[in-house]
């Protein structure tokens, strides 16, 4: 997939995985590489940069398999972008699809 369709979605991706609840960043990291051929090294800068910018916060949980865990949960910023991206997301996607099927696009 082209690297750039990737990195156009990825802080959506994110932050959707995290509207479902609180997540540790390898988990995240696995979860978003298992569907989009992107490495660790992509989304943690990603998570630095969203964090800084106030869409999440980080907390530390205890592992019963190792060290403590580094967790993200969406701000209300957060979940405003989300819900933002997400609908101009579906927007932009049905224009694509309508012209890649030749409607209005010809």
């Amino acid at each position: 997939m082209n690297t750039q369709f990737k990195k156009g979605v990825l802080e959506l991706c994110v932050l959707s995985l995290l509207k479902h609840g609180d997540k540790y960043g390898y988990e995240l990291a696995d979860t978003v590489g298992k569907q989009i051929d992107v490495s660790e090294g992509t989304i943690y800068p990603l998570l630095k940069r969203l964090r800084a910018e106030g869409y999440f916060e980080v907390y530390l949980r205890e592992s019963t398999s190792g060290p403590a865990r580094k967790y993200y949960r969406l701000t209300q910023k957060g979940y405003d972008t989300q819900r933002l991206l997400e609908n101009e997301w579906k927007d932009f996607t049905k224009s694509v699809s309508t012209l890649l099927g030749g409607e209005n696009g010809d």
